[in-house]
């Protein structure tokens, strides 16, 4: 029985030290299928979440990118943070909102900040394009970002065609897609 727990444990502990955590997102994304195996990397992701009602969240793996890139974008839009609110950002796993709304959200405790993230996203029209702003700005502090879109499949394709030109504005034209694997039966 003891050799048996030492076994358990050493499991256990295997799975805790090679996991990794999934984040946090503010919709749930169901994604589209595909038969491509390609894996992305697992640093230097800058995820574009594009949720199915069309609103568009962004997310870095490094914290110190999220502190650049929110003081990057604070002295593009007239915005001055403070150090808990820059601390609060980079804590964030996810991130859509307006720059106007941005000091607001930012002073909102953790759940009001997630229950009003659903509602808002990061405007990506034509009068007020802030996601080119927030891909430049990331691209400006971090070279090495590979961009990574993840759209539900039942969102429209108007909204993603928006996205990819945003991007390819921006001389932008190499992205990961992020599906789910196609299985035997589909």
């Amino acid at each position: 029985m003891t050799a048996m727990s030492d076994v358990t444990v050493l499991l256990l502990t295997f799975f805790m030290l090679t996991s990794t955590f999934v984040k946090k997102e503010p919709v749930q994304v169901t994604t589209p299928s595909s038969v491509s195996e390609i894996k992305i990397p697992e640093t230097n992701i800058l995820q574009i979440l594009i949720a199915p009602e069309g609103k568009v969240f962004m997310s870095l793996d490094k914290q110190s990118d999220m502190r650049e890139v929110l003081e990057a974008m604070g002295k593009e839009y007239g915005v001055e943070f403070t150090p808990k609110e820059v601390n609060t950002f980079m804590l964030a796993p996810t991130f859509g909102v307006p720059m106007r709304v941005m000091k607001q959200f930012l002073n909102l405790p953790q759940e009001q900040q997630d229950a009003q993230l659903k509602s808002l996203g990061i405007p990506c029209d034509s009068i007020d394009n802030q996601f080119k702003s927030w891909v430049r700005n990331a691209r400006t502090v971090n070279r090495d970002l590979r961009i990574a879109i993840k759209a539900d499949a039942k969102t429209p394709y108007a909204v993603i065609k928006n996205v990819m030109n945003s991007l390819q504005d921006l001389r932008e034209n190499r992205y990961n897609l992020i599906t789910s694997l196609k299985t035997t039966e589909e």
